[in-house]
């Protein structure tokens, strides 16, 4: 068997079990429990109900590849078809999958490919995101839906909401409720044509679901940072130059915000040996999740070093004076990845060309759908 043939298996094999993960994700987003620990258990047609989740969210990401995938056949760079990766844990904690990517084969030779090969993929999911919103916010299910997921709130009523969103209820259940971005709070304000559900409940419904994690993902993809399609449209606006410059600076200012408010100067019990030492070491471990992802902004370690052990410091200041502001932590481990693994700084192109004004301007107008698309605090978990 030729090498082309078996790697398409592979791909066929992928995109299978992830249609197979994220169905039953999906299933079990919709109905509130895990495949494993559900009581009574998930029936065989209660998962098959996942797939009004899996078909559009992966629609979406297949999209998004094909964009770039097309785009670089389209300049004649040699690339492999997606690859989608499977990620089901049995509980209702994961989407079903890490998403998809595909890999360049041939050498991008100017800043322009990057450029188009970059925005291609975010813009084409974008569009079809926003299909995918417009219907599921034009088909939402009457208010008694949500008693299908918790037929034990039905006996509260039309007042079910003031009993189990307090948050002494959402503590003792389990929850998660999605934040606010601008282009969802649009749909909810001027598209929606029904009952519109909870911020805690959404995760229930979905089309809205599958729609909300287009837009998740098309903010994380859109960071002006590395390599990511972000880093490509950057790249293709400002040069290798400025890149270097921009993008670290982008990044820091991430992963500041993502480690904010996580460690506080008043969770340190002084009065409390065991406590206060089992504080330190976790600072000190956190410390050194800093370091992994700064350690490709300096060659010198102990620079990367002191980088890490400052912006810490800064933040612990900023929690004694202002104790209420936070970040978001669940941004962390992908602060980490990118810093650690993808990378900042981007690979130099052979030619460096003017982009022209037309894509200047889709350049300025992905910066637009980051802002769009981009939740500070994306999920808030309960319990």
């Amino acid at each position: 068997m030729s090498r082309t043939r078996r790697r398409l298996l592979i791909q066929i094999a992928l995109f299978v079990v992830t249609l197979v993960t994220t169905t039953i994700a999906g299933a079990e987003w919709m109905h509130g429990t895990s495949l494993f620990y559900a009581n009574p258990p998930l029936t065989f047609s209660q998962i098959l109900e996942g797939i009004h989740f899996s078909i559009p969210f992966l629609l979406v990401l297949t999209v998004h590849e094909f964009g770039h995938y097309f785009t670089a056949r389209y300049n004649r760079i040699k690339v492999t078809l997606p690859f989608y990766v499977p990620l089901w844990l049995g509980s209702v904690t994961t989407m079903g999958t890490m998403g998809a990517f595909i890999q360049l084969r041939s050498r991008v030779k100017t800043n322009k490919q990057y450029f188009d090969i970059g925005i291609a993929g975010p813009l084409a999911g974008f569009v079809v995101a926003l299909g995918l919103l417009w219907y599921g916010f034009t088909h939402l299910p009457p208010a008694d839906y949500i008693f299908t997921v918790h037929p034990e709130w039905k006996v509260l009523g039309d007042q079910y909401a003031r009993h189990v969103y307090t948050e002494q209820a959402l503590e003792g259940r389990g929850a998660v409720k999605l934040g606010d971005n601008l282009l969802f709070w649009f749909f909810e304000k001027y598209v929606a044509t029904g009952p519109i559900p909870s911020p805690y409940d959404m995760a229930n419904y979905p089309y809205l679901f599958a729609g909300y994690l287009s837009l998740f993902f098309t903010a994380l993809n859109l960071f002006p940072i590395g390599q990511l399609d972000g880093g490509h449209i950057l790249y293709g606006l400002v040069g290798r130059r400025w890149h270097r410059i921009i993008s670290p600076i982008i990044f820091v200012g991430f992963l500041f915000y993502a480690g904010l408010g996580w460690f506080k100067y008043r969770d340190f019990n002084v009065s409390d040996t065991n406590d206060f030492l089992l504080q330190a070491a976790y600072l000190a471990g956190y410390i050194g999740l800093n370091f992994m992802a700064m350690s490709r902004l300096h060659h010198n370690r102990w620079t990367v070093a002191a980088m890490a052990l400052g912006m810490v410091l800064i933040q612990l200041l900023l929690s004694y004076f202002f104790p209420a502001v936070e970040g978001y932590s669940g941004f962390l481990l992908f602060a980490v990845m990118l810093g650690r693994f993808l990378g900042i700084h981007h690979p130099p192109a052979e030619v460096e060309v003017p982009i022209g004004w037309k894509r200047q301007l889709l350049g300025w107008f992905s910066l637009l759908v980051f802002v769009l698309c981009f939740s500070p605090k994306p999920f808030i978990m309960f319990g």
